[in-house]
This record gives structure tokens, C-alpha cells and sequence, in this order.
């Protein structure tokens, strides 16, 4: 399990991961930072209605903590998700942005620092090792990174100030207030909250293997009303609550049990699945438009839900920001684009 960090403050953690790449993979991520170069996003302030933040605190629990990870693969999708968060809030200066990275992923605090300067943030290095021996092959294997799993362990990462925080994949994009999904209530016990989907079978996570085996197959039973699939890229923690059950503990044993007897394809959702579904606070559908990536092996164009939207996830193998590098953008990336931080000349983006 990851060692618990201590509160520090950007600075010495910006100067400490670039110490560690500097030490151990100066040459590979100084060839993909210099292919990257962000320009600088427009500062937004606070409506006179937010409540007054120590801007050097990271634990106010009247902000709003955003968790993500980062890596230099989907560096580019974080920052738009970033932009769109900021740039939707009511009160911006009161979010809190709580970053996981493999611990030689150092130039992103740089990267971060200099393209949203006024920022609250804070990043955490996240050791490999303390899950790699746990993460079974799946049909993807974008998704058996062990970055993947970090949200496994993140109440043991994130400091003990922190009670609850919004985490998000870096393939999403806001165009709605983050506030009003942070504050969603999450009852009497449950632990998460996050936009279920009751009409998909969620018999099809998991192997035959699992279902004949009359003690794994009962353990959705009993947990007072009908689990359902739900996507861990969008949701809501109490973080108080998972370290109170213990919740980390049993979704790696259920990681440990997959490599002995192999109870599902799916990476890093299935464990997800086995703890909580069935518990999960309502989320409205408009939070996690998902799936916009197509599906995971061949990451086809997909049109938006019907309804309201208020968050959209490519989710799935297609990313906007790769297709958009080869011409070939889905019609939904055009929503992404506007978000996009990089620099490139105008005449190579075919969205602009």
C-alpha cells in the first residue's frame, strides 16, 4: 500500500518530482514534455456570493477537492478537464485540485504550474510497485497501468483533512458547475456517489467462473436494493466513510482472488463493482455522459446521450485529442476541442 504522504506545499513537491525525473527518466520525459507545450489558461475568479477560502489551504471543507491522476499520456486530457472545471465554477478560486502521479512523472508540476499559475494544488507520488503485483491482463491494456488503480488507495493517499472530494478520469470535460456534483448527498452509509445504470447486465463483468460459484455469486445479495453498473470515472467519495469500512483492504483482496481464479475482463471497475454496487448514492445520468470513446477494443464514433448534459467522458479506446492529431475527429469532438490547451499552429487543428 502507498506510503501516506506528508502535507507539503507545491513548491518543494513541484521541486522534489523534478528531482526524481531528473534522477531516473530525465531522457524519455524531456522527448514527450518537448513535444508538449501548453499555453496559459485565463484566471477566473469567484461570484460575490463564495465563501472566502485561505487561498494556501488545501483542506477547507467548504472547497471543493478535485481528485485526479496524472501522467504524461493524458497530460493534455487533464488540463482540458481542468479549464472546463474552472471555467464552469461559480466560486474557481475555492477548488482544490489533488493530483496522483507515478513518482517519476515530475515535469507535470511544472507543466501544471505554469499554465494555471494561480492554482491550489497539490501532488501526490503514487508507487507503482505497492499494486502491480495485484493487476490482472484485461481487454485493453491502456487500462492495466497501475496508475489505473490509484483511486483503490486514495483515502490512504489524500491527506486526513480531506472528507470528500470529486474524483474524475482525464477524459472528461465540465460544462456545468462542479459544485452542485460535489455537493450531491450521499445518505445514511454509502460511501459513493455516481450516475448508475440499471438497465445494463451487469452479469456480463464478470466470468462464468464467478457466477457457478455459489459463494462469489451471492455477493450482491442482501445489500437492500438491486446493484447496478456504474463508472468509476465520475464520482463523488467520502472519504471518512471508506476509512472507516475499510474499504481499500477489500477491494484488494477481490484483486488477489482475480489472479487465482480469473472472475473478470475489465480492469480496475470490476473490484469497484463487488464492493459497492448495490450502496451507491443517486447521481443524475446528465454527470457521466460516458462512452464517448466508443468501445474498448475498437474506439468507434458515438453520438451523445439523449438529454441534458452536464459533463461528458470519452470513456472507451478513442480519445479526442488523438484523433484530432490524425484528422480524424468524431463529430463529438468538437465539444472537446474548445478546451484544449496545447499549442499547436491553428492551420494543423482541424476543429479550429
Amino acid at each position: 500500500m502507498p506510503s501516506k504522504p506528508q502535507n507539503i506545499e507545491m513548491i518543494p513537491t513541484c521541486l522534489h518530482l523534478l528531482l526524481v525525473v531528473l534522477l531516473h527518466d530525465a531522457p524519455a520525459t524531456a522527448s514527450i514534455a518537448a513535444s508538449q507545450q501548453f499555453r496559459e489558461a485565463p484566471k477566473f475568479y469567484n461570484s460575490p456570493s463564495c465563501p472566502i477560502i485561505d487561498n494556501g489551504s488545501n483542506c477547507s471543507h467548504q472547497a471543493v477537492h478535485v481528485v485526479m491522476t496524472l501522467d504524461l499520456a493524458y497530460l493534455r486530457g487533464t488540463m482540458a478537464a481542468m479549464l472546463s472545471a474552472l471555467q464552469h465554477s461559480s466560486c474557481p478560486e475555492n477548488l482544490r485540485f489533488h493530483f496522483v502521479a507515478a513518482a517519476a512523472s515530475s515535469h507535470l508540476c511544472e507543466v501544471i504550474s505554469s499554465s494555471f499559475p494561480y492554482l491550489s494544488f497539490e501532488i501526490y507520488p503514487f508507487d507503482s510497485s505497492s499494486v502491480s503485483g495485484h493487476i490482472s491482463t484485461s481487454v485493453r491494456s491502456a487500462l492495466d497501468h497501475p496508475l489505473n488503480y490509484a483511486r483503490n488507495y486514495l483515502p490512504d493517499i489524500l491527506p486526513l483533512c480531506v472528507h470528500r472530494a470529486v474524483y474524475l478520469d482525464s477524459d472528461v470535460i465540465l460544462v456545468d458547475d462542479i459544485a452542485n456534483l460535489a455537493s450531491t448527498p450521499l445518505g445514511g452509509n454509502s460511501v459513493l456517489a455516481a450516475p448508475e445504470y440499471c438497465n445494463a447486465n451487469l452479469s456480463n463483468y464478470f466470468t462464468p467462473t464467478f457466477w457457478s460459484n455459489p459463494t462469489l455469486s451471492l455477493t450482491f445479495e442482501g445489500r437492500g436494493r438491486k446493484p447496478c453498473y456504474f463508472n468509476t470515472g465520475v464520482m463523488v467519495i467520502d472519504l471518512v466513510r471508506w476509512r472507516q469500512g475499510d474499504h481499500t483492504r477489500r477491494i484488494v483482496e477481490w484483486m488477489e482472488l482475480q489472479k487465482g481464479m480469473r472472475i473478470y475482463e475489465l480492469g480496475s471497475l470490476p473490484p469497484f463493482l463487488l464492493v459497492f454496487a448495490g450502496n451507491i448514492a443517486p447521481v443524475d445520468r446528465r454527470w457521466n455522459q460516458h462512452g464517448l470513446g466508443g468501445d474498448n477494443l475498437w474506439g468507434l464514433c458515438r453520438d451523445l446521450h439523449p438529454g441534458p448534459v452536464s459533463l461528458l467522458h470519452w470513456s472507451g479506446k478513442g480519445k479526442p485529442w488523438e484523433r484530432i492529431d490524425r484528422n480524424r475527429p468524431c463529430p463529438v469532438d468538437v465539444l472537446w476541442a474548445p478546451y484544449d490547451l496545447l499549442q499547436v499552429p491553428v492551420a494543423s487543428n482541424p476543429l479550429l
